[in-house]
């Protein structure tokens, strides 16, 4: 584990464009437990491909139109237990970091691994994440409220 004061900023990369940071196995299941409108849930961590293109792909794909209704994110290797439990949610998965899922009615309806992360550049990342947010997700007027 890293001391808190090294990850903080990457934490803020996501609490700033709307995420709310689930820390505890808790947390996870308040969300996720019974959640009907699409979550997304980024299972963040220090590694590159999570600074350099994961964290900004997602903050250019949350400017699309549709998007997901809840934000939220756990940190693999800081919030253990609350990333142990997040992955428990993603059925039929390995667990990876960085990961993005996308769920509507507790069930992952698209994942995006982190062989896929480190395999793209950014902008490819952020185009993978808008088509599902079209598919997935319905148009919203503003922000959603955590």
């Amino acid at each position: 584990m890293f001391p808190e004061e090294m990850v903080v900023g990457m934490r803020e990369e996501l609490t700033r464009v709307g995420f709310r940071e689930l820390r505890t196995p808790a947390d996870v299941d308040s969300v996720l437990k019974q959640e009907k409108r699409t979550v997304l849930v980024v299972v963040n961590s220090v590694c590159g491909c999570a600074a350099g293109k994961a964290r900004p792909a997602i903050a250019k794909a949350l400017s699309n139109k549709a998007r997901p209704e809840v934000l939220t994110t756990v940190f693999a290797g800081q919030d253990l237990e609350a990333t142990k439990q997040a992955r428990s949610y993603f059925t039929g998965y390995a667990p990876s970091s960085p990961s993005i899922a996308l769920l509507r009615d507790g069930k992952v309806e698209f994942m995006m691994e982190r062989r896929d992360i480190e395999s793209s550049d950014p902008f490819t990342i952020a185009t993978a994440l808008t088509r599902a947010f079209d598919r997935i997700c319905v148009p919203a007027a503003t922000p959603a409220k955590q």
